[in-house]
């Protein structure tokens, strides 16, 4: 039997993502939909498809087909749900991302603290640590010129 036949069919299960899952990724505000109205084909993002069918309706409203009006209104709610879903998801990712920020500067304020007196007070005549190597250079050829 012809390998390739046996590979272009699919008998392997488990190998690569399932088409079946139901999984749904994230929307965002750009994301492109493909619509099959009652009677076209209408593709945009959620917002103007919401305004299209809702123009949509109108129009079928405004020649007498209450049937096809309603069908529209249909569509334009289902894109509003869709719309809410993506704004009360943003709002939520943005509400995380400033408590994250929060927390982080916290932090931040915390580690920016004093520690205590330990780090304010330093044995008297221990100032080799504040004095830089040319300091300490010059005290020295000083000391040796006055010998």
């Amino acid at each position: 039997m012809n390998m390739k036949r046996i590979r272009g069919r699919h008998h392997r299960a488990g190998s690569g993502p399932s088409r079946s899952s139901n999984a749904q990724t994230p929307l965002n505000r750009n994301h492109v939909f493909d619509s099959n109205g009652p009677d076209l084909r209408v593709r945009g993002t959620a917002q103007q498809l919401f305004e299209k069918y809702l123009q949509l309706g109108r129009d079928a409203t405004g020649t007498g087909d209450r049937i096809l009006a309603e069908a529209y209104f249909q569509h334009a709610e289902h894109y509003f749900r869709i719309l809410n879903a993506m704004n009360q998801a943003a709002e939520k990712s943005q509400q995380e991302r400033n408590e994250r920020q929060q927390q982080r500067q916290r932090a931040y304020e915390d580690r920016r603290e004093p520690r205590g007196e330990e780090e304010h007070e330093k044995p008297e005549g221990d100032y080799g640590s504040e004095r830089s190597s040319d300091e300490d250079q010059d005290r020295r050829t000083a000391e040796a010129e006055a010998d």
